[in-house]
């Protein structure tokens, strides 16, 4: 479902105007409808009882919410006309969405959502909501910040091995009852000495780095602010103003960067093109920021050596996302903010942020994404 937005400019003056309309921020009295939406876990829902990250778990917060006489609607079901989030919207207070099985929440379904105050991410990047349409409505956006940070990092770190080392055709070898050494190492890297370079540096792309240290990596760095100096020194990342500068110098590329206007389409053909033939790119941000058919051109023709993420465009993917049958790919379905200890501090999280409103208190600060009609920095 797309998106439809309004120009940045244009929201900031919608936002100073005396007729926005604001909705309540907090919670008034009374009993609320909340609306999760999370993927379904089927079978392994029993299997961990940590699990809460899915709709039969509902982030473990059902009998608080219901003993205070609030109504809890918890479903998978989010695309289309007559899908259960549709018949649910005009009478919800509060969404509540992941990255993972994100509900897209349009201008129009913010029209129709009267009673809405309230959208949450239960984990961090809340680009499936039109912020722009929920600033010019008054409404309150908020994701857990912090809570998977992590877990990306570390998954970050292991596509880059997996990428460098070929693991994919090797692992597949030996299901398929195979065994050709060739096959795998004519393409076989160390990572130790490679340029790596992170386009985007906040809470994941510092932890990306600060673990790549050990490898005697050359690191660079691409980001809208400056590393404070002390933790640059920390992790020797290189400062790169230019990312036109800084991309054609690494071996392997990793994207740390919200999806904004900006980022949107940013790895496309002519850009790719200035890459280093063979290089490897790892994408756990959002697969809006690349190119689709780009991405499949060049893996197909050898110029980009491998590409590897769990972000797609649109999620969950169609079975026919040519991501899916491209050469020297390692995808995954998204899963690197998503582990049990991800889930346990994204649930907590949500969980204080709704008792939070449900008192008429703010948000941590660094939790808001648009708040009184404004944008959080990243998304501007």
């Amino acid at each position: 479902m797309a998106m439809k937005r309004v120009g940045t400019s244009s929201i900031s003056a919608l936002a100073s105007s005396s007729t926005v309309f604001t909705r309540q921020a907090h919670a008034s009295s009374g009993s609320k409808k909340i609306v999760g939406v999370f993927y379904k876990a089927n079978e392994y829902a029993s299997k961990n009882p940590n699990f809460l990250g899915c709709t039969e778990n509902a982030l473990g917060i059902r009998n608080w919410l219901e003993s205070q006489g609030h109504q809890y609607i918890v479903t998978d079901d989010k695309e289309g006309p007559n899908c259960e989030l549709e018949k649910h919207l005009p009478d919800a207070h509060v969404l509540i969405s992941t990255p993972f099985h994100p509900a897209y929440v349009t201008a129009e379904r913010i029209k129709k959502a009267k009673n809405l105050q309230l959208l949450l991410t239960a984990g961090i990047g809340s680009d499936h909501i039109d912020l722009q349409a929920a600033a010019a409505a008054g409404l309150t956006v908020a994701e857990v910040t912090g809570s998977n940070v992590v877990s990306v990092a570390e998954d970050e770190l292991m596509r880059i091995l997996i990428l460098l080392r070929n693991f994919v055709p090797g692992y597949h070898q030996i299901i398929n009852g195979e065994w050709n050494v060739a096959g795998v190492a004519y393409r076989s890297y160390d990572l130790e000495g490679k340029t790596v370079g992170t386009v985007g540096c906040g809470r994941i792309g510092r932890l990306l780095l600060q673990r790549l240290k050990p490898f005697n990596c050359n690191l660079l760095y691409h980001d809208r602010v400056k590393m404070d100096p002390e933790l640059e020194k920390q992790t020797g990342a290189t400062f790169e103003e230019d990312v036109d500068i800084m991309l054609p110098k690494c071996d392997v590329i990793v994207i740390n960067t919200p999806l904004t206007e900006k980022t949107r389409g940013m790895f496309d053909k002519d850009r790719i093109a200035k890459l280093k033939k063979g290089v490897m790119i790892v994408n756990n941000a959002r697969g809006a920021i690349m190119d689709t058919q780009a991405v499949v051109d060049a893996c197909s023709s050898g110029h980009i050596g491998g590409y590897s993420g769990d972000v797609w465009n649109p999620q969950p993917a169609p079975k026919d996302h040519p991501w899916r049958y491209m050469p020297n790919h390692a995808m995954t379905p998204h899963i690197s903010g998503t582990t049990i200890d991800a889930q346990l501090r994204y649930a907590a999280g949500t969980k204080d942020m709704l008792e939070r409103y449900f008192k008429g208190q703010d948000f941590p600060e660094q939790n808001y994404i648009v708040k009184a009609g404004e944008l959080a920095p990243q998304y501007r």
